[in-house]
Protein backbone atom coordinates (compact mmCIF):
# COMPACT_ATOMS: atom_id res chain seq x y z
CA UNK A 1 0.00 0.00 0.00
CA UNK A 2 1.43 3.35 -1.05
CA UNK A 3 1.96 5.99 1.62
CA UNK A 4 0.35 9.11 0.21
CA UNK A 5 -1.00 12.38 1.54
CA UNK A 6 -2.76 15.35 0.01
CA UNK A 7 -2.76 18.67 1.88
CA UNK A 8 -4.34 22.01 1.00
CA UNK A 9 -3.62 25.25 2.84
CA UNK A 10 -5.11 28.65 2.04
CA UNK A 11 -4.26 31.87 3.85
CA UNK A 12 -4.36 35.56 3.02
CA UNK A 13 -0.83 35.16 1.63
CA UNK A 14 -0.78 31.79 -0.14
CA UNK A 15 -2.96 29.07 -1.64
CA UNK A 16 -1.17 25.70 -1.77
CA UNK A 17 -2.17 22.21 -2.85
CA UNK A 18 0.40 19.44 -2.39
CA UNK A 19 0.35 15.67 -2.89
CA UNK A 20 3.22 13.39 -1.89
CA UNK A 21 3.72 9.65 -2.38
CA UNK A 22 6.61 8.33 -0.28
CA UNK A 23 6.56 5.11 -2.32
CA UNK A 24 6.81 6.77 -5.70
CA UNK A 25 9.38 6.71 -8.47
CA UNK A 26 10.66 10.29 -8.63
CA UNK A 27 7.91 11.96 -10.66
CA UNK A 28 7.13 15.61 -10.07
CA UNK A 29 4.73 18.30 -11.20
CA UNK A 30 5.70 21.48 -9.39
CA UNK A 31 4.61 25.07 -9.91
CA UNK A 32 5.14 27.49 -7.04
CA UNK A 33 5.82 30.62 -9.06
CA UNK A 34 9.37 30.57 -7.65
CA UNK A 35 11.51 28.94 -10.31
CA UNK A 36 14.49 28.16 -8.11
CA UNK A 37 12.28 26.47 -5.50
CA UNK A 38 10.60 24.42 -8.23
CA UNK A 39 14.03 23.24 -9.42
CA UNK A 40 15.12 22.27 -5.88
CA UNK A 41 11.86 20.41 -5.14
CA UNK A 42 12.25 18.51 -8.41
CA UNK A 43 15.76 17.44 -7.30
CA UNK A 44 14.45 16.41 -3.87
CA UNK A 45 11.72 14.34 -5.53
CA UNK A 46 14.02 12.65 -8.02
CA UNK A 47 16.74 11.77 -5.53
CA UNK A 48 14.28 10.62 -2.86
CA UNK A 49 12.24 8.60 -5.37
CA UNK A 50 9.07 10.27 -4.13
CA UNK A 51 6.20 11.49 -6.28
CA UNK A 52 5.37 15.13 -5.63
CA UNK A 53 2.78 17.52 -6.99
CA UNK A 54 2.77 21.12 -5.82
CA UNK A 55 0.59 24.00 -6.94
CA UNK A 56 1.19 27.26 -5.09
CA UNK A 57 -0.04 30.80 -5.59
CA UNK A 58 1.48 33.37 -3.30
CA UNK A 59 1.98 37.08 -2.84
CA UNK A 60 5.11 37.18 -5.00
CA UNK A 61 4.52 40.89 -5.60
CA UNK A 62 5.75 41.27 -1.99
CA UNK A 63 8.56 38.70 -2.12
CA UNK A 64 9.01 34.92 -2.11
CA UNK A 65 9.04 34.53 1.67
CA UNK A 66 5.45 33.45 2.30
CA UNK A 67 5.37 31.09 -0.66
CA UNK A 68 8.64 29.33 0.22
CA UNK A 69 7.85 29.02 3.93
CA UNK A 70 4.27 27.86 3.36
CA UNK A 71 5.31 25.22 0.83
CA UNK A 72 7.68 23.96 3.54
CA UNK A 73 4.82 23.87 6.06
CA UNK A 74 2.57 21.89 3.72
CA UNK A 75 5.35 19.50 2.66
CA UNK A 76 6.12 18.79 6.31
CA UNK A 77 2.45 18.16 7.08
CA UNK A 78 2.15 15.83 4.08
CA UNK A 79 5.23 13.82 5.06
CA UNK A 80 3.85 13.40 8.58
CA UNK A 81 0.43 12.32 7.33
CA UNK A 82 1.85 9.92 4.73
CA UNK A 83 4.02 8.22 7.37
CA UNK A 84 0.97 7.31 9.44
CA UNK A 85 1.95 5.23 12.48
CA UNK A 86 5.59 4.96 11.26
CA UNK A 87 5.45 1.19 11.68
CA UNK A 88 8.64 -0.58 10.50
CA UNK A 89 10.33 2.55 9.12
CA UNK A 90 14.08 2.85 9.62
CA UNK A 91 13.52 6.28 11.22
CA UNK A 92 17.04 7.65 10.62
CA UNK A 93 18.66 8.72 7.38
CA UNK A 94 21.79 10.57 6.34
CA UNK A 95 23.57 11.40 3.13
CA UNK A 96 26.64 13.27 1.93
CA UNK A 97 26.25 14.82 -1.53
CA UNK A 98 29.03 16.49 -3.51
CA UNK A 99 28.07 19.04 -6.15
CA UNK A 100 31.15 20.24 -7.99
CA UNK A 101 33.14 22.22 -5.38
CA UNK A 102 30.49 21.84 -2.66
CA UNK A 103 29.93 19.06 -0.12
CA UNK A 104 26.81 18.91 2.05
CA UNK A 105 25.52 16.53 4.71
CA UNK A 106 21.90 16.01 5.71
CA UNK A 107 21.06 13.79 8.70
CA UNK A 108 17.55 13.34 10.04
CA UNK A 109 15.45 11.48 12.56
CA UNK A 110 11.69 11.02 12.19
CA UNK A 111 11.38 11.10 15.96
CA UNK A 112 8.32 13.30 16.30
CA UNK A 113 10.52 15.82 18.12
CA UNK A 114 11.19 18.68 15.69
CA UNK A 115 14.51 20.47 15.60
CA UNK A 116 16.63 22.14 12.93
CA UNK A 117 20.37 22.71 12.86
CA UNK A 118 21.33 24.66 9.73
CA UNK A 119 25.10 25.11 9.56
CA UNK A 120 25.39 26.59 6.07
CA UNK A 121 26.98 29.73 4.68
CA UNK A 122 25.34 30.91 1.46
CA UNK A 123 27.57 33.41 -0.38
CA UNK A 124 24.91 34.89 -2.70
CA UNK A 125 21.91 36.70 -1.22
CA UNK A 126 19.53 35.91 -4.07
CA UNK A 127 18.98 33.31 -6.79
CA UNK A 128 16.32 34.31 -9.32
CA UNK A 129 13.53 35.97 -7.35
CA UNK A 130 14.32 33.99 -4.20
CA UNK A 131 16.36 35.25 -1.28
CA UNK A 132 18.75 32.48 -0.23
CA UNK A 133 18.01 33.07 3.48
CA UNK A 134 14.64 31.44 2.74
CA UNK A 135 16.34 28.04 2.39
CA UNK A 136 16.71 27.86 6.17
CA UNK A 137 13.09 29.02 6.62
CA UNK A 138 11.92 26.29 4.23
CA UNK A 139 13.71 23.53 6.09
CA UNK A 140 12.58 24.84 9.49
CA UNK A 141 8.98 24.72 8.26
CA UNK A 142 9.42 21.17 6.94
CA UNK A 143 11.12 19.91 10.11
CA UNK A 144 8.65 21.40 12.57
CA UNK A 145 5.57 20.31 10.63
CA UNK A 146 6.85 16.80 9.91
CA UNK A 147 8.09 16.25 13.49
CA UNK A 148 11.60 15.78 12.16
CA UNK A 149 14.99 16.32 13.79
CA UNK A 150 16.93 17.74 10.84
CA UNK A 151 20.63 18.61 10.66
CA UNK A 152 22.10 20.26 7.55
CA UNK A 153 25.80 21.01 7.33
CA UNK A 154 27.91 22.46 4.54
CA UNK A 155 31.53 21.32 4.72
CA UNK A 156 32.69 23.60 1.93
CA UNK A 157 31.50 25.28 -1.23
CA UNK A 158 31.64 28.60 -3.08
CA UNK A 159 28.79 28.52 -5.58
CA UNK A 160 25.45 29.16 -3.89
CA UNK A 161 23.44 27.24 -6.50
CA UNK A 162 25.71 24.21 -6.10
CA UNK A 163 25.51 24.38 -2.30
CA UNK A 164 21.71 24.46 -2.20
CA UNK A 165 21.44 21.78 -4.88
CA UNK A 166 23.66 19.46 -2.84
CA UNK A 167 21.46 20.09 0.22
CA UNK A 168 18.18 19.27 -1.54
CA UNK A 169 19.59 16.13 -3.14
CA UNK A 170 20.98 15.00 0.21
CA UNK A 171 17.66 15.76 1.90
CA UNK A 172 15.78 13.59 -0.59
CA UNK A 173 18.20 10.69 -0.20
CA UNK A 174 18.31 10.93 3.60
CA UNK A 175 14.51 11.03 3.83
CA UNK A 176 14.26 8.05 1.48
CA UNK A 177 16.46 6.06 3.89
CA UNK A 178 14.44 7.12 6.92
CA UNK A 179 11.00 6.26 5.48
CA UNK A 180 12.18 2.91 4.09
CA UNK A 181 10.14 0.02 5.49
CA UNK A 182 12.33 -2.68 7.01
CA UNK A 183 10.39 -5.90 7.65
CA UNK A 184 12.78 -6.79 10.48
CA UNK A 185 11.45 -3.88 12.54
CA UNK A 186 8.41 -4.87 14.58
CA UNK A 187 6.29 -1.88 15.49
CA UNK A 188 8.37 1.29 15.56
CA UNK A 189 12.12 1.80 15.93
CA UNK A 190 11.96 3.01 19.52
CA UNK A 191 12.29 1.44 22.94
CA UNK A 192 9.39 3.72 24.00
CA UNK A 193 7.06 1.93 21.62
CA UNK A 194 6.03 5.05 19.73
CA UNK A 195 7.43 7.87 17.64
Amino acid sequence: MERKAQISRKTGETDIKLTVNLDGSGKSNINTGVGFLDHMLDLFTRHGLFDLEVSAKGDLHVDAHHTVEDVGIVLGQAIKEALGDKKSIRRYGSCFVPMDESLALVALDLSGRPFLVFDVNLPAQKLGIMETELIEEFFRAVAFNAGMNLHIKLFYGNNTHHIIEAIFKAFGRALDQAVFIDDRIEGVMSTKGLL
